[in-house]
């Protein structure tokens, strides 16, 4: 199914994604159920950890859905313990070199690709699947990358053309602060900025991504029509959000 997964983000097929900020499995599970493709655990912009994070990747896979968590930083060893743990691949943020790139690849891939070290974990089944797993890992896994600034999408033709990157998921708010208007995502230097990133995707084959706050049926449409391929519909955080949003509505009738 890792396969599967990374072959609709390299065919520019239809992706649709959960997410998670809270660090307990049930949260997962339930997300899972939807039937999406995969589950993006936000360790950027959380308190989850790598204990957290391993039950969570468990929770899915029990639910037959892919698991890609998004790291904090570009650090190898995180990515190693993710890995290990049994992700899927990683989602990567504020990327905008090749040489960071060059990096990602080198932490994530198994030799002649990359750099990772062998080692027996839960992603090998503590040894029961060893050949299988990394003899499969450099063709299976995915690679996202997350097209944050100005200088990404200046770069972005650069950052697409390794093989190993297999998507670019655009982030509009830290876009709109690298060009000095915070919060403006509708501002038409940020939209013309995303624009850039979709048709550079585009142009190399890669997959597209962006995260809807509200999802209907016509926004993830819209989404689709307009060059992205593959879409994280909200996220735990944003559904309690909202959800606090219309319960304030209904307190306040009663104060």
């Amino acid at each position: 199914m890792r396969h599967q997964l990374r072959n609709k983000f390299i065919n520019r097929e239809n992706v649709l994604a959960g997410w998670t900020s809270i660090g307990h499995p049930q949260v997962a599970e339930m997300l899972a159920m939807s039937g999406v493709d995969f589950i993006g655990i936000d360790i950027e912009h959380s308190t989850i950890s790598q204990e957290q994070s391993q039950r969570i990747i468990a929770a899915c896979h029990d639910k037959g859905v892919r698991c890609m968590p998004r790291i904090a930083t570009h650090n190898q060893e995180a990515i190693k313990q993710l890995l290990d743990s049994g992700a899927d691949g990683i989602i990567v943020p504020t990327v905008d070199t090749p040489k960071q790139v060059e990096k990602l690849i080198e932490w994530m891939k198994y030799p002649p690709i990359g750099k990772r070290g062998y080692g027996i974990a839960r992603a090998q089944d503590y040894g029961h699947n060893f050949t299988e797993y990394t003899s499969q890992w450099n063709s299976s896994s995915s690679l996202i990358i997350q097209i944050e600034s100005i200088t990404a999408v200046e770069n972005i033709e650069k950052l697409l053309q390794f093989d190993e990157v297999d998507g670019a998921m655009i982030g509009p708010y830290d876009i709109s602060g690298s060009l000095g208007i915070p919060g403006q995502i509708d501002h038409q230097k940020v939209k013309d900025a995303g624009q850039l990133v979709v048709e550079a995707c585009r142009k190399y084959g890669k997959s597209c991504g962006t995260q809807d706050i509200n999802p209907t049926s016509s926004s993830v449409e819209e989404a689709f029509s307009s060059g992205y391929t593959f879409v994280v519909l909200a996220s735990d955080v944003f559904i309690l959000w909202k959800w606090g949003e219309k319960m304030q509505e209904i307190v306040a009738n009663y104060r």
